[in-house]
């Protein structure tokens, strides 16, 4: 048997932190083309389009 989780931990953090962003890309005053395009980018490329949207994407609105 292998219990090796780290592969299992590390993909529930990302999906964790996409969740995250999308949220954050629903909440931006960003146009609804331009948070459709994020989301899109996001949800397709996971960890890479985390990483883009975290430097480069609209954040929600600061209240």
């Amino acid at each position: 048997m292998n219990f090796n989780t780290g592969g299992g931990i590390l993909g529930l953090l990302i999906l964790i932190g996409d969740i995250w962003a999308v949220i954050n890309i629903l909440q931006s005053n960003a146009s609804m083309g331009a948070k459709l395009l994020w989301v899109l980018l996001v949800v397709l490329l996971p960890l890479l389009g985390l990483i883009i949207w975290f430097f480069a994407g609209p954040r929600g609105n600061k209240v």
